[in-house]
């Protein structure tokens, strides 16, 4: 019985240990504001790729440079040349779902993989990754941390 209620001690014990990491992480975060954004077809700009056009969602300010959120409509039609260009991210976190069409994209070591509207996926740090195809009317949201990042090409 002494035994049982040391046990169960010990797991209180590391349960509010972790809690308390866990606020201690809360207490040190940014401040987020409250923002948010409505489709509007004048928000669409070029950006990062000159084969797709952006729609900033907000997040970026909202969160203080912690996330970045965007819609990115994919310009038809596709072109290998300019499109499928070997390249990585480097951030900590990257994930896209497709909202409407279909893209086929080739990851390192994963394969090549065709998403359509509902997809969903992450791609680690640094995954090298080049797009293969995508629908004339695809449009991707992308969540990305840090906000700010660096796009490598590869040769």
């Amino acid at each position: 019985m002494a035994k049982r209620k040391a046990k169960a001690k010990v797991k209180k014990s590391k349960a509010k240990t972790k809690k308390n990491k866990v606020a201690a992480k809360r207490a040190k975060a940014k401040t987020h504001k409250f923002t948010f954004s409505h489709p509007r077809e004048e928000d669409f700009e070029q950006g990062l790729r000159s084969y797709a056009k952006y729609r900033d969602l907000g997040i970026a300010e909202a969160t203080e440079g912690m996330v970045r959120a965007h819609v990115i409509r994919m310009i038809p039609p596709f072109q290998p040349e300019e499109v499928s260009t070997l390249h990585y991210h480097d951030v900590d976190f990257q994930m896209v779902y497709v909202l409407k069409g279909w893209m086929t994209t080739e990851f390192e070591g994963e394969g090549a993989h065709t998403f359509y509207a509902g997809s969903c996926w992450i791609q680690p740090p640094k995954i090298k990754h080049t797009v293969l195809g995508y629908s004339d009317d695809c449009e991707l949201l992308e969540i990305i941390l840090p906000a700010d990042f660096e796009t490598v090409t590869l040769s």
